[in-house]
């Protein structure tokens, strides 16, 4: 899912990523000494009010149960929000001296430092005559408080402190990365844009901007360069190849007409002459001729094709065109039926030349491909404001993987074993597109079912 986002989130959020370990790493080492230091200084200042205490404490007594002691315990206690406690000698609570409301902290055991109720109990021992007034001769337990509360309170808002940098660092670091890294990444982002500017165009004499820094981006970019200047370099160099390709196969076609039209014409007169195997022999050269005839035709039609030359359209009448080619294509078979469904004129803008071939095509295509005793039904109607032909088998169909590619050059359907030059179906695309019109062939279940669609000619007003 990382690497689904784009560059510049990534960035931020490895910038974000380390900067929120480093934070948690030093949040550890430094909480745990601070808080190490808070807990020590804590119970430092507690040993040491207990110590000022027994250094000024002083018990005066002012009746047989009460005594006066100084300095008065709840002031004293109050800026810690201490609890103290005073015990004689044998443990009994002095009397008034103890803080109001103080926690019970049991009797006191020894001197020393200890943790009891939530408390953090400092005791002292403090003998006869050590501040206590000359009138008693009693030592005396001072027991000096203080909640651990406060401690736990001051340790809490330390981690939350700490957490809260944690996260503010984070998010900063997130920003921050966002903002370096759109900043780094412009430079990529105007070669992208000039680079869909040229794709757009197609215009591969436009450069895409050089950085003004020489790094990695502005090495990208002269490379990029670089590749503009090849591939427009190599399309010039096809583009030349295919002008030249395209001007022999229109000069040998122009050149090859008129020689097989010699052939032709003296294999029909050979072959009515002759008898027997003779006859064979020159009907056999007479169907190659014609085949290659209609070869070279072929690779005329698609030359002029790809060089754009002007064909003079006028109105044709397509049903027509469609019985005299399946009248043409049905001679030339006897094992399959022709069916032809084109009852009403349908006028068409073209060549009327050009759309027989599409015709005869599409019919001698079905003929080929399907096993004899099949039928093939042909049918011209008006949809719409367009011209509908239909030429339909019920032979074995066409792969759906070869569908794709069906009308390129020189492409044969499967089990065609060299009868078809592969330039029937490119012929019918290349005249139906010429035409303003569009070809496509459909899964007839069974067969395969061919469509042309062509632009109706407008009404004729004269």
């Amino acid at each position: 899912m990382f690497d689904r986002i784009s560059i510049r989130w990534r960035l931020a959020l490895v910038s974000a990523g380390l900067t929120f370990l480093i934070l948690c790493v030093f949040a550890a080492i430094f909480g745990s000494l601070t808080t190490s230091r808070i807990r020590a200084d804590f119970v430092r200042d507690t040993a040491d009010a207990a110590r000022r205490l027994e250094e000024r404490l002083t018990i005066a007594p002012t009746s047989s149960l009460k005594f006066d002691i100084s300095p008065p315990l709840e002031l004293y206690a109050s800026p810690n929000n201490a609890a103290i406690r005073l015990f004689w000698s044998d443990r009994q609570e002095v009397g008034g001296g103890s803080t109001p409301g103080g926690p019970k902290l049991g009797l006191p055991s020894e001197p020393g430092t200890a943790e009891s109720g939530g408390y953090l109990i400092e005791t002292r021992f403090i003998t006869s005559g050590s501040g206590i007034g000359q009138e008693l001769i009693f030592p005396v337990w001072i027991q000096y408080a203080r909640p651990l509360a406060d401690l736990r309170r001051t340790v809490t808002e330390l981690r939350l402190l700490l957490v809260g940098g944690i996260v503010g660092g984070s998010l900063l670091a997130l920003l921050g990365g966002l903002a370096l890294a759109r900043r780094s990444l412009r430079p990529i982002t105007d070669l992208t844009v000039a680079a869909q500017e040229i794709a757009r165009t197609r215009d591969p004499d436009r450069h895409v901007p050089e950085p003004p820094t020489d790094d990695e981006v502005a090495e990208l970019a002269r490379t990029f360069d670089e590749m503009l200047s090849s591939l427009d370099a190599s399309r010039q160099e096809t583009e030349g190849a295919l002008v030249r390709q395209r001007e022999f196969v229109a000069d040998a076609s122009h050149e090859l007409r008129t020689p097989l039209t010699s052939i032709l014409a003296n294999l029909e007169l050979l072959a009515e002459s002759l008898d027997g195997d003779r006859q064979e022999a020159a009907t056999s050269a007479l169907r190659s001729s014609q085949r290659m005839r209609r070869i070279v035709a072929d690779l005329l039609l698609l030359a002029r094709s790809d060089d754009q030359q002007p064909v003079l359209h006028r109105r044709t009448d397509l049903a027509l065109i469609a019985r005299e080619a399946t009248a043409e294509a049905g001679a030339l078979t006897s094992d399959h039926r022709i069916e032809l469904d084109a009852p009403a004129a349908l006028f068409v803008e073209g060549d009327g030349d050009e759309l027989h071939r599409l015709v005869l095509n599409l019919v001698e295509n079905a003929v080929r491909h399907t096993p004899p005793a099949t039928s093939v039904s042909v049918s011209a109607r008006r949809d719409g404001d367009e011209a509908l032909l239909t030429v339909a088998d019920d032979g074995p169909g066409i792969a759906a993987e070869q569908r794709a590619r069906i009308f390129e050059r020189f492409v044969r359907r499967s089990g065609d074993r060299g009868r078809s030059t592969g330039l029937g179906l490119a012929i019918v695309r290349t005249v139906a597109e010429s035409h303003g019109g569009t070809v496509i062939v459909e899964d007839g279940q069974p067969g395969s079912r061919f469509v042309v669609r062509l632009p109706l000619a407008p009404l004729d007003t004269d």
